[in-house]
C-alpha cells in the first residue's frame, strides 16, 4: 500500500491499467454504490497482483480532474466505505487528496484482502480487465480456495510459480512412497502421482507443489524457498536444548546428485 505521489499520478494517467478506476463524483446518482463496488473488487484481487487498486475520486476517465471540491468533509465521507457495513470482511483503505496539478482528486487506495472473497451488499465484486463484474460461483470458489491456503501452516501452502516439473517424481515414486506406504497399498489404490501428493500434502488438488513438497522433494527448492535446507538430528536426550550427537543437513538439491536421499 501507500503509494508515492509519482505512483498515483502514473496510475491516473494510465488508461490500460487494470488497477485503477475513476469516478468524477461521490454522493450523486449510483456514484457511492459504483464506488462501494470498485472498492469490493480491489479487495478482491481476483487477478493476483498482490499490490494495492486505486478509485481517483474526482476523476474523468480520461484521468482529467472533474472540479469535484476534495476537502475534509469528503475524505472523511469515502473513509467511512470501511466501516459503513456494507462491505464484508471490512476492506483495508487509506483516504487522502492528490494534488494534479493546481488541483485536488480524493485517492482510496485498497489494499487486497487477506479474507477473500469480499462483498458489497451481499455480492462479491472483482475486476475483469479493465472494468468491474459480479464474480461467477466459480470464481468465488477460487477467492475461496485463496483464503483457505493463507490460513493452512506454512509447510502446506501452495508455492507460488512452482510445478511438478520443480519435483523429483522419480524419487518420490521410487523411494518416498515406500517409505511412507505399505508397498501392497500402493499397488492396490491405483491414484495417480497427482493424487499421491496431494493426499501426502506434498502438492495442492491443483497439482502445485507445497512448501513441504519441495523441501522434501524439490530439484532446487532454494529457487522459491532462499536458504532452506532440511537438518535431520540425533540429541542425547528428548529436551530441545539437549546436547546434538549426530546431524545431518540436505541443502540445494533433493535427493544428493549420487541419487541417495541421504547426503554424501
Amino acid at each position: 500500500m501507500a503509494r508515492t505521489d509519482a505512483d498515483l499520478l502514473a496510475l491516473l494517467a494510465d488508461l490500460e491499467s487494470d488497477q485503477v478506476e475513476r469516478k468524477e463524483a461521490a454522493n450523486t446518482g449510483g456514484a457511492k454504490d459504483r464506488i462501494g463496488q470498485a472498492i469490493c473488487a480491489f479487495a478482491n484481487d481476483l487477478p493476483d497482483h498482490r499490490t494495492s487498486g486505486v478509485v481517483f475520486v474526482g476523476a474523468a476517465d480520461n484521468g482529467r480532474p472533474s472540479g469535484l471540491v476534495v476537502d475534509d468533509r469528503q475524505l472523511l465521507q469515502l473513509a467511512e466505505y470501511r466501516d459503513q457495513g456494507l462491505i464484508l470482511p471490512p476492506p483495508m483503505l487509506s483516504v487522502r487528496e492528490l494534488k494534479v496539478g493546481q488541483v485536488a482528486v480524493a485517492v482510496i487506495e485498497v489494499a487486497p484482502s487477506p479474507s477473500p472473497p469480499v462483498r458489497y451488499k451481499g455480492q462479491v465484486w472483482i475486476r475483469v480487465g479493465p472494468r468491474r463484474a459480479i464474480a461467477t460461483a466459480d470464481e468465488e470458489r477460487r477467492l475461496a480456495e485463496r483464503r483457505r491456503s493463507a490460513d493452512l501452516p506454512f509447510d502446506a501452502r501452495p508455492a507460488v510459480g512452482a510445478t511438478l516439473e520443480d519435483l523429483d517424481l522419480g524419487a518420490f515414486e521410487r523411494e518416498y512412497l515406500p517409505s511412507v506406504l505399505p508397498v501392497d497399498v500402493i499397488a492396490a489404490n491405483g491414484r495417480t502421482v497427482e493424487q499421491r501428493l496431494s493426499s501426502l500434502r506434498l502438492a495442492t488438488v491443483d497439482a502445485v507443489p507445497t512448501h513441504a513438497g519441495l523441501l522434501v522433494l524439490g530439484r532446487e527448492p532454494v529457487r522459491y524457498l532462499p536458504g532452506a535446507y532440511i537438518q535431520f538430528l540425533r540429541v542425547d536426550g528428548v529436551e530441545l536444548d539437549a546436547p546434538i550427537v549426530d546431524e545431518r543437513r540436505l541443502g540445494d538439491r533433493f535427493p544428493c546428485s549420487c541419487g541417495s536421499w541421504t547426503s554424501c
